[in-house]
Formats: structure tokens, sequence, C-alpha cells
């Protein structure tokens, strides 16, 4: 494996583990921990993805990223019940 194995392998596991932890209920995906896991995996992924120059998982990534973002961004303001 290499280290651009390495570094995409850690990224979309976070990715998954958000996805995982939300389906065991174990988080809320509408919380912060779910969007704050999803940027970091996402943007590690996409990091990788411009390591190896592969331009449609960099714009998948990236838009996850984005994605990510503004649900937490969302969260945030979002009054607490």
């Amino acid at each position: 494996m290499t280290l651009n194995d390495l570094i995409g392998t850690i990224g979309v596991g976070l990715i998954l583990l958000a996805y995982f932890l939300n389906m065991f209920s174990l988080i809320k995906k509408d919380g912060n921990a779910y969007f704050i896991i999803n940027i970091l995996g996402a943007g590690v992924a996409c990091f990788a993805a411009v390591l190896i120059h592969f331009m449609p998982f960099i714009l998948l990534e990236a838009a996850w990223v984005i994605v990510s973002i503004v649900g937490l961004i969302k969260s945030i303001k979002k009054p607490q019940d």
C-alpha cells in the first residue's frame, strides 16, 4: 500500500465511520459530530485524490466537503430544542 492509498483509505474510512455511527444511532445525522467527521474524511480523501491527479474523485470529495460545511453551519445556527 502506497502513502497515497493510506491517506485515501483514512479519508474514506472516516466517511464510513460517520455513516455507521449514524446508522447505529450513535450520532445524529444532523449533529455537529456527523458533519465534522464527514468534513475531515472528505477533506483527507480529496487530498489523496489530488495526490494521484484523479479529477472525478477530487470533485466528488470537494462537493462532499462543501455540503458537509453547509450542513454544519445550519446545525450550528439551528435553535436547540
